[in-house]
């Protein structure tokens, strides 16, 4: 997954500014990283509060207990404090959202890692969700509906999902034009126009991405 990047329009608030990549050495060769996306910044927000709320309570235990009370107080602030946001942030800084040329994959964790992959072709379906906040700080939430064991996957906290939704597709016809070169008969230019009229109906494709697909493929024939 993280070759030589596949030249797509992606967002730009996507790229991997994290302290952990995705690891380049679990790509397969041939494979190409389109995608490697930390999550959005505002899953910061909720752990961040609760730093300053654990802090405030520390002090004022600190205040009221005195002396005697020193130990007791900073043992459970610090327990409090790596009990949810020192383990969101260690969540937020080893999450990696990456797609490839060939399968869409979600890692997590540090010492203990967690690991999900589906392949491009059993992709059926991918839908994202934003609220009003959502849009004006470019986050969102993905559904994806796949063939694969995993089925329905929700992938919170992403980066310009919109943006994520189209480049997934259109690295998914991509993979399915390179899985289906060959032998098979090439579609017909009917169903070809009737696939991209589809798209654009979702919202996948732009009026003018449409118009130019339309034209490479009226052009072919």
């Amino acid at each position: 997954m993280f070759g030589t990047c596949v030249r797509l329009p992606v967002p730009s608030a996507g790229a991997n500014v994290g302290v952990m990549p995705f690891p380049r050495r679990l790509l397969v060769e041939g494979e190409e990283l389109v995608l490697d996306l930390r999550p959005h910044w505002v899953a910061l927000v909720a752990p961040t509060i609760a730093t300053v709320l654990i802090l405030a309570v520390m002090v004022l235990a600190y205040e009221r207990l005195g002396r005697s009370g020193d130990l007791v107080v900073g043992v459970v602030g610090l327990l409090a404090l790596i009990a949810y946001p020192v383990r969101r942030l260690v969540w937020w800084l080893t999450s990696n959202f990456a797609v490839t040329s060939d399968r869409l994959i979600h890692r997590e964790g540090f010492i203990a890692k967690r690991s999900m992959e589906i392949p491009l072709e059993a992709i059926n379906d991918v839908r994202f969700e934003q609220g009003i906040v959502d849009r004006l700080i470019g986050a969102g939430t993905l559904v994806i509906q796949s063939a694969s064991e995993q089925g329905r996957q929700v992938f919170e906290n992403i980066r310009d999902p919109e943006q994520v939704q189209r480049t997934i597709y259109r690295v998914g016809e991509r993979n399915k034009e390179r899985m289906f070169q060959g032998p098979p008969a090439a579609p017909s230019v009917a169903t070809e126009l009737e696939r991209l009229a589809d798209l654009r109906a979702r919202g996948v494709l732009t009026e003018e991405e449409f118009q130019a697909q339309k034209q490479r493929i009226l052009g072919q024939r």
